[in-house]
């Protein structure tokens, strides 16, 4: 099997358990934990900001030790002062709209210069040109497969087109580029995606809105071994 990713968004989790949820869904078999940062003014919603990344880090380890990844998606403009902080609270991969930031490659430059993997987010409607000029610099690209600011959506399908273009220019690229593809993930639309050529998959309520974490991430995990 293709070294697939499950990444589950906080978004959905107990907001008054988030220490307790992010370990209960590692020892689940999360692969990443997906913190989606809003801003109230580049969508509409208001989130976390870095200091709950920074207590939650604690918790996001395997039995073993092991750190699990934190992967900080900032639906937030401007860009650069809050990636930095999210750098420094202990976040593992900060991705950004384009399209909120002034100057893309720099943006980039910055969160990478922090030792921090960078990636750009694609929302449904907004083509994949940034990446003629990006794609050599960025370690992850993340395809939104619902508008941002909420979640619980439905998946979009004309992402799907999408995937398989941003796939295409990682080919292309000859680079080792994550393709992430977030909203509206479950265990019966996951083959699909990963067929497109997604291999990161951030789902929110599929997860924590059942009762059993480990039962939903399993069944995500062997509808990924038939693609």
């Amino acid at each position: 099997m293709k070294n697939y990713r499950i990444a589950p968004s906080i978004l959905a989790a107990d907001m008054a358990r988030l220490g307790e949820e992010v370990k209960n869904v590692v020892q689940a078999g999360a692969d990443w934990i997906h913190f989606d940062v809003m801003d109230n003014h580049y969508v509409p919603n208001l989130t976390f900001g870095p200091m709950v990344c920074s207590a939650l880090k604690p918790y996001a380890k395997k039995p073993d030790g092991t750190p699990v990844p934190i992967d900080v998606h900032l639906m937030v403009q401007p860009v650069d002062a809050l990636a930095a902080a999210f750098a420094d609270a202990g976040a593992s991969l900060i991705s950004f709209h384009p399209e909120a930031s002034g100057h893309v490659h720099r943006s980039v430059q910055a969160i990478k210069s922090k030792g921090c993997q960078a990636g750009v987010v694609f929302n449904p409607a907004t083509p994949l040109d940034v990446l003629d000029w990006v794609i050599d610099d960025i370690d992850l690209i993340l395809i939104m497969s619902v508008n941002p600011g909420f979640g619980g959506q439905s998946f979009i399908d004309s992402a799907l087109r999408k995937v398989e273009a941003a796939r295409k220019r990682i080919e292309a690229s000859g680079k080792d580029i994550r393709l992430e593809v977030d909203g509206g993930i479950k265990a019966d639309n996951i083959a699909r995606v990963a067929s497109a050529g997604a291999d990161t998959f951030v789902a929110g309520s599929a997860i924590f809105g059942k009762p059993d974490y480990k039962a939903e991430i399993d069944a995500m995990r062997r509808a990924l071994a038939s693609v």
